[in-house]
């Protein structure tokens, strides 16, 4: 009797614990503080029936200046917002070394030049001794032998003479022609290296448009079609003229480029800005160009991503595959879609699964 006792009080007690055991296994209470988030609509590029297409000013007369030698910087003659006439000097570039290559090739001409005069000489006292029968055929040869080595030479060092000229050339960049520098790249005392742009310089006042047209629309562009361009910056709407049609799109990402010289106007534009060029043709397709600010993104790494609100209120990262950059706004190519919402700022530190109210 004793026994089965004790077998009912452990049975007591094990339900008892059981029963405390489920009590703390409810659910705990979130109380993670609520993030205020402010949201947007994502922006579509526009609902025209024609088609438009983003693109960049840029100066019709522009190049970036580089040398063809390595040398130390001896001095940089300009600075940016300079205006330069065409021939100007504009960088120097260490040269000592073509100099002594240049002194050399001096002295060989004057030496080649010497031989040549002599074996000139020789060649034609043998031929007027040949002319008298004094002398032999093989002597004659040999005689005009020497003296078309002594032509061969000459020549050869007067070639080399042209070749450093135009290295020198190289290590004073001039300015090819008249116009304002934009951009320098550049110091006293840096190295110079062939092929890295030392100086930008552009021609002021006439302006081109580069715009970038997707392949289903591309047939549809025809050269000296007159379109209207939309500078963004400014809120102002120029007028231009399609000057070239590019036919592949083989290192352009899919897109075709479409150049478009913009007429002459006072407004102050500038290389650089973006803008919208509105074709006069029917938009072949109905897909949209979906931009967001740049300031919405969330960077982690090489990935970038934006936080959306679920459906319980809470914020969602999701990652995103982006396109081509427009100023303060980049493409989405996919991971967004038109008419949903992203969280575009928020008053707390965000995170997968925090919990917010948008206000």
């Amino acid at each position: 009797m004793k026994k089965y006792t004790y077998i009912v009080i452990a049975l007591a007690t094990f339900l008892f614990m059981a029963s405390c055991g489920s009590e703390d296994k409810k659910a705990p209470v979130d109380n993670t503080p609520v993030i205020r988030v402010k949201v947007n609509q994502i922006t579509e590029n526009g609902n025209s029936p024609f088609l438009s297409a983003s693109g960049k000013i840029q100066a019709s007369n522009s190049a970036n200046l580089s040398t063809r030698m390595m040398g130390y910087v001896n001095k940089v003659h300009v600075n940016v917002g300079d205006k330069v006439r065409k021939g100007q000097l504009l960088v120097s570039i260490n040269n000592t070394d073509l100099q002594a290559k240049r002194a050399q090739v001096n002295a060989s001409i004057t030496e080649a030049t010497a031989a040549f005069n002599n074996a000139q000489k020789d060649y034609n006292r043998f031929n007027n001794l040949f002319a008298e029968n004094s002398a032999s055929q093989k002597e004659v040869d040999d005689i005009t032998a020497n003296f078309e080595m002594a032509k061969a030479r000459l020549e050869a060092t007067k070639q080399m003479k042209n070749e450093i000229s135009a290295q020198f050339a190289y290590s004073n960049i001039t300015a090819p022609f008249s116009g304002t520098i934009t951009s320098k790249n550049i110091e006293t005392g840096d190295m110079a290296n062939p092929g890295v742009p030392l100086i930008s310089i552009e021609t002021p006042g006439s302006f081109e448009v580069m715009a970038m047209v997707p392949e289903t629309e591309i047939s549809q562009i025809k050269k000296d079609i007159e379109v209207s361009v939309l500078v963004k910056a400014m809120n102002t709407t120029l007028k231009g003229k399609v000057t070239e049609v590019s036919t592949s799109a083989k290192n352009t990402g899919g897109q075709y480029l479409v150049k478009i010289a913009l007429d002459k106007t006072e407004t102050n534009i500038l290389s650089g800005m973006f803008v919208t060029v509105q074709f006069p043709v029917e938009k072949q397709s109905n897909t949209e160009m979906v931009l967001i600010p740049k300031q919405a993104l969330i960077i982690n790494g090489q990935l970038s991503g934006v936080y959306t609100v679920s459906q319980s209120n809470t914020a969602l990262l999701r990652w995103l595959r982006l396109g081509r950059t427009f100023g303060d706004q980049v493409e989405v190519l996919s991971g967004l879609t038109a008419n949903e919402t992203y969280i575009f700022s928020a008053e707390g530190k965000l995170y997968n699964g925090a919990r917010v109210t948008i206000k």
